[in-house]
């Protein structure tokens, strides 16, 4: 992972280990799926992505809709930002009808350059926004997410990562 950019990676594992995630509700790691995108987005009627945006600075934080996020056009700088961006346009030549809602929340990361499994003290700073944010779109959707009752920590999902062979969970 290149630090920051990993932040979709991170709040999607924070949210499943955090909230009871209800029946027809996946949460995905899709940030190597590549082309595997393509298939998501058409067997879904909803698909939020937590992810990383070159839009605005460091630590703040943006929601955006599949229209929003193909009109910044060439400013994409992230992996993240291109690949997703990428499938999308290859989908949007397709039939649309077929293709799920898609929103995005992103964040705006402090580093993306250094190969590390963690995230910048900015990035640390604005994460339980961002988790709010995409708690507010699924709600949006009609879609509660209930807190658990041992909540695990940002720290501890990145140690999961930076370390996957050892079980952080209880």
């Amino acid at each position: 992972m290149f630090c920051d950019d990993g932040l979709g990676v991170f709040a999607a594992e924070y949210l499943k280990r955090n909230y009871h995630i209800p029946f027809g509700v996946d949460i995905i790691d899709g940030g190597a799926l590549g082309f595997g995108l393509m298939t998501l987005f058409r067997e879904y009627d909803l698909i939020l992505i937590l992810s990383t945006t070159s839009e605005g600075k460091s630590g703040e934080i943006f929601h955006f809709c599949k229209a929003e996020l193909l009109e910044q056009g060439s400013i994409r700088q992230s992996a993240n930002e291109v690949e997703v961006a990428q499938m999308l346009e290859i989908c949007s030549i397709l039939d649309d009808d077929e293709m799920a809602e898609i929103e995005i929340v992103a964040m705006h990361p402090g580093d993306i350059v250094p190969v590390e499994t963690n995230v910048t003290p900015i990035v640390r700073k604005s994460f339980a926004s961002m988790v709010e944010k995409a708690l507010a779109v699924l709600r949006r959707h009609h879609i509660e997410l209930q807190q658990t009752s041992s909540p695990v920590s940002l720290d501890t999902v990145i140690e999961h990562y930076a370390n996957p062979q050892q079980s952080f969970y209880h």
